[in-house]
């Protein structure tokens, strides 16, 4: 068949090409005002204000207040942030889920090793956690209930307001891994119980290397920072802020807020196509959830090839087998595994995550190399 020469790229959960807004909003902070936010002079003031303009504008996109953020250099951290800012607890269990991302599953392993009790739920075939099993587990000595709002593998949807109810039954502390979620559905962390939600603008069309950790006031004083140096941000992160990333978040949260909306309705018309037209390949199946997902997310099993050739296939279509932060490993997905999957079928299987930058005529193509390769390979 025909070589792709254009480059079409369907693997918007491991990263989005950035906003060009977002990178104008950011050009001056490396040349102009570059002074560090933290000088007291006037040109530090005036970087002072525009950091303190995009902790607005951050807090703005899931309904929280500006001294709510902490910057940090992604959700990676962010996370860490979370769980290990408050192993001083007296509480010493955890409860979290088995498809949770490896920055929480590492982290909580972690844990483990200083005398922590780590409860790990599954999930049923679709994804989804059973929130019967979910109450059960968490006690009078559980510290912190740890459960993402959206599965970056397969787009599953969690039901968030309950498990924050859940957590606040039993006086827990509830950490929400949003990094997927975020920009794409309305976030709102004071109506959904969340105490902690992480996220990272490089998910959104913003810069990699900046995310942030939402804290809840109530324990905001209980967080112990786990950078320590000059300070900055209240001690709860110090080192000196990144400035031109910190403003591409804060614009990347803004473009968000205001088209949203309307991303939501051209991709999900796109990506039902595209799974539409692959589902009549034979033996391909979706993987979890059709109906509690991400609006841009398909992970497809393709019975009988297995995705690293496909990918490899592929050429300039760029899909994933898996998360970007395990996919050079060939073992099954974890998330996939605990779906029910066999080891051949999650080896066999492809995430295909679209973007605001997709289009129409990427997606047909997609469907019809994708067709036939698949033909190809199983002969």
């Amino acid at each position: 068949m025909t070589l792709i020469q254009e480059k079409i790229y369907l693997d918007n959960n491991a990263t989005t090409r950035i906003d060009d807004r977002v990178l104008d909003a950011m050009l001056p902070y490396f040349t102009n005002f570059y002074a560090n936010a933290n000088s007291s002079h006037l040109a530090g003031l005036t970087v002072k204000e525009a950091v303190e303009q995009a902790r607005w504008q951050t807090a703005e996109l899931i309904q929280a207040k500006p001294n709510d953020i902490i910057f940090t250099s992604g959700a990676t951290e962010a996370i860490n942030l979370a769980i290990k800012g408050l192993a001083n607890e007296k509480r010493k269990h955890i409860v979290t889920v088995i498809t949770e991302h490896e920055a929480v599953l590492d982290t909580c392993l972690h844990l483990e090793t200083i005398g922590y009790k780590i409860s790990y739920l599954g999930v049923n075939k679709d994804g989804i956690l059973d929130l019967d099993l979910l109450t059960a587990s968490v006690t009078e000595e559980t510290a912190l209930v740890i459960v993402m709002m959206a599965n970056n593998e397969t787009g599953t949807l969690q039901d968030i307001k309950k498990i924050g109810e859940i957590a606040k039954s039993k006086e827990a502390y509830f950490l929400c891994d949003a990094t997927q979620a975020i920009g794409k559905i309305p976030i709102n962390v004071v109506d959904l119980g969340i105490d902690l939600l992480s996220l990272s603008a490089h998910k959104f069309y913003g810069p990699k290397g900046i995310g942030a950790l939402f804290v809840s006031k109530k324990i905001k004083a209980k967080l112990t920072g786990q950078i320590t140096g000059g300070g900055q941000q209240n001690s709860k992160r110090s080192g000196t802020l990144n400035v031109p990333g910190i403003i591409g978040l804060g614009k990347a949260c803004e473009i968000a807020s205001l088209e949203m909306e309307k991303d939501r309705d051209r991709i999900t018309i796109m990506r039902d196509l595209l799974e539409r037209e692959l589902l009549k390949i034979p033996a391909s199946f979706v993987n979890g959830s059709q109906t509690n997902r991400l609006y841009n997310t398909t992970n497809i099993c393709f019975r009988g090839v297995n995705s690293e050739n496909l990918i490899l296939a592929l050429q300039n279509i760029s899909v994933s087998n898996g998360s970007a932060c395990s996919a050079v490993t060939s073992e099954p997905s974890h998330v996939l595994k605990a779906l029910g999957l066999t080891n051949e079928n999650a080896l066999s299987s492809i995430r295909f995550s679209l973007g605001k930058f997709t289009t129409l005529a990427e997606i047909e193509l997609t469907i019809a190399t994708v067709s036939e390769l698949t033909r190809l390979l199983k002969s």
